[in-house]
C-alpha cells in the first residue's frame, strides 16, 4: 500500500507544470550591424525579457546597457538595468543590495578631510 501511494505521489510530482521548462520564445528580436552595435531583444512566456544595446567601446569591444526582468516567486516582477562598459558591469535594481550609509561623524571626517585637501594641506607619514 505504501509503495502505491509513493508511486502515485511520484507520478503526480512528476506530472506537475514546470513553468521553466515549458516556457516558449514570444518575442526574439536582434540586429547586428556588423561593425561592434547591436539591438537584443527577448521575450519568454513564463514571463523573462531581455533588451540590451551594443556601441564599438574605446578598444573596440562591444559596450552594453540595457535591461532585463522576470517574475517573482510573489508575483511582482524583479526588473534590473545595467551598464557594461570600460568601467565593468554596473547593475542598478532596488533588489540589488547597499552599503549601510555612513554615521555622521565619518561624514564629517571626510568633509574636513576634503576641505583641507583643497586649501592643500597635506600630512606627512613617517
Amino acid at each position: 500500500m505504501k509503495l502505491a501511494v509513493f508511486a502515485c505521489l511520484l507520478a503526480l510530482a512528476a506530472a506537475a507544470p514546470r513553468p521553466e521548462q515549458d516556457a516558449t520564445v514570444v518575442l526574439d528580436e536582434r540586429t547586428d550591424n556588423g561593425d561592434g552595435t547591436f539591438t537584443y531583444r527577448l521575450e519568454t512566456s513564463n514571463g523573462i525579457a531581455e533588451e540590451r544595446t551594443g556601441v564599438v567601446g574605446a578598444e573596440g569591444q562591444s559596450n552594453m546597457q540595457g535591461s532585463y526582468s522576470f517574475t517573482l516567486p510573489d508575483g511582482t516582477t524583479a526588473v534590473v538595468t545595467f551598464i557594461a562598459d570600460e568601467l565593468g558591469y554596473r547593475p542598478e535594481s532596488p533588489l540589488l543590495p547597499t552599503p549601510h550609509p555612513l554615521p555622521a561623524h565619518a561624514q564629517e571626517q571626510i568633509r574636513i578631510a576634503e576641505e583641507q585637501r583643497a586649501q592643500g594641506i597635506t600630512f606627512e607619514r613617517k
